[in-house]
């Protein structure tokens, strides 16, 4: 930051800041809350570390502040903006923002002009209110955060145990209730110092067009950019021909986006017309992509794709390199493991040998510490120090990881098991569908049956019929859809993930 404070660091439409006042501004956050912390909060609850939670525009500057000041302070930062890991503007519930808020005893809520309401609100209706506190004079009840003196920090002076809570995310359950992942401060350090080297030794600055929120552990790609010397473009969610024109005018080089965004990209008019020759990294998150539209996607872009797999519990997984995408078999895998990975079987939990098909069990020095307040969640989640993840994946000899879905999604149609992802891949592989979801309906008689949702590219003739022999040539006919419907969009989950609970409900079947 000192070596270029007047470059752009944190870009948002109408709103910029450079190096330097950003800088100052965390710096600024952080004194003033590490001196209310030892001056004002020990009567409020001796027993307790400070909280800091947030609620702002997503993607905006401020949580990014924010997000760095907390922790300078030695506060845990406590995100209440989504458990949507894909839109940012896609907000959590006040009753589950409530819940967090008092399972945390959250010690301040810092809120934007925009949600100062909504932070009244949930402060009103706790037994024991966090103070409010915003970037800016906003009321007499609210702390201005930009009063502090930045002169006056000392970092050296902040003692921080290293498993102390440093960062909640919070994730959706299968159940809606949302999840409190909670990272320490050995974790966040382990996290922080990975972006910074990686920032450092990059040879030019980064810049990163961020859509994916910045709440979410896609945040660490704003660490790399800064530490490049590199500018953050913030944008709230993701439209293809938005981000094409961002590409352009900003030159962006990195782009964290999930799958369907990547088809989404590759299929828009625009792309073919774009300069795209500012792009250096595109990284896919969040669900294993196609192995033919990962193909196409390297012809539009070239060697710049970087596939991760992991979870917000435990990081990355395995990781697939820009050259492994060359590989056509390769492109078949989530990538080569990037941490201890052992598959159990489902039933025994022993070890499956190499190449069967089990749970991806995870361990790491990311793992996280748990969900917060919910101890027996935390320990059906964890346990031995292993993550069990609920994804099927095998591990070849060559160490590259296959998923295969999720545990819960294996039907058992036609007489065999078929897990969903092989019969998508096998759908995506036809020349005229550029989406594909499988799942499972089960009728009245508690029968089985494959169902598949497709999104079909422009200009294509392709129908049910020619798709079922497709999918019966791919696999075998007892991996054919018994329905295929066509769709102008796969609804999607917080995660980015077709939602096939959703599909399952519009045909009058459980998923």
């Amino acid at each position: 930051m000192a070596s270029d404070p007047d470059r752009i660091a944190l870009w948002r439409e109408g709103e910029e800041l450079t190096a330097g006042q950003f800088s100052t501004a965390v710096l600024t956050v952080a004194e003033l809350l590490r001196r209310h912390f030892t001056e004002h909060t020990a009567p409020i609850a001796e027993h307790k570390d400070p909280v800091v939670a947030v609620l702002t525009v997503t993607n905006s500057p401020a949580t990014i502040i924010l997000r760095y000041a907390a922790n300078l302070a030695g506060a845990t930062l406590v995100h209440l903006h989504s458990t949507n890991a894909v839109d940012p503007t896609d907000q959590m519930a006040a009753a589950a923002r409530q819940k967090i808020l008092s399972r945390t005893g959250a010690t301040f809520l810092a809120a934007d002009k925009e949600n100062l309401d909504a932070a009244r609100e949930l402060r009103d209706r706790l037994p024991e209110p966090p103070r409010l506190a915003a970037l800016g004079a906003l009321g007499p009840d609210v702390l201005d955060l930009s009063a502090g003196d930045p002169d006056a920090f000392d970092l050296d002076a902040v003692e921080t145990d290293p498993e102390k809570p440093a960062v909640v995310i919070c994730t959706s359950g299968t159940s809606g209730s949302p999840k409190a992942v909670t990272t320490s401060y050995r974790v966040r350090g382990r996290h922080l110092d990975v972006g910074l080297t990686m920032g450092f030794e990059s040879p030019e600055p980064l810049v990163y067009l961020s859509t994916l929120p910045v709440s979410n552990s896609s945040s660490s790609v704003v660490d790399l950019a800064l530490a490049s010397g590199g500018t953050v473009v913030l944008h709230d969610g993701f439209e293809a021909g938005d981000v094409l024109r961002a590409v352009a005018r900003h030159r962006v080089s990195t782009l964290a986006i999930t799958p369907p965004q990547l088809y989404m990209l590759v299929d828009h008019p625009d792309t073919a017309t774009t300069d795209r020759s500012s792009i250096t990294n595109i990284t896919y998150v969040g669900s294993p992509a196609a192995p033919g539209r990962l193909s196409e996607a390297l012809e539009v872009f070239g060697p710049v794709l970087v596939g991760i797999y992991g979870t917000t519990e435990a990081s990355p997984i395995s990781i697939l390199s820009p050259q492994d995408h060359f590989d056509p078999e390769l492109r078949r895998t989530a990538g080569r493991l990037a941490a201890e990975v052992r598959i159990r079987d489902l039933e025994d939990g022993r070890d499956v040998p190499l190449g069967e098909i089990g749970e991806v069990c995870v361990r790491s020095p990311s793992t996280m510490l748990g969900y917060w307040g919910e101890p027996e969640l935390t320990a059906a989640i964890v346990r031995d120090g292993w993550v069990h993840t609920g994804d099927l994946g095998s591990v070849d000899e060559n160490g590259f990881l296959r998923l295969h879905g999720r545990m819960g999604e294996v039907m058992k149609a036609n007489g065999i098991k078929v897990h969903p992802t092989d019969v998508e891949n096998a759908l995506l592989s036809h020349p005229g569908i550029a989406q594909a979801a499988v799942y499972c309906v089960i009728d009245d008689d508690r029968v089985e049956h494959i169902h598949a949702a497709v999104v079909a590219r422009p200009g294509s003739t392709a129908d049910a019929g020619t798709l079922i022999g497709h999918v019966a040539a791919e696999l075998s006919p007892k991996h054919v859809p018994a329905v295929v419907t066509f769709h102008d969009a796969l609804p999607l989950t917080g995660a980015g993930k077709p939602d096939k609970q959703a599909l399952a409900a519009r045909h009058g079947g459980a998923a």
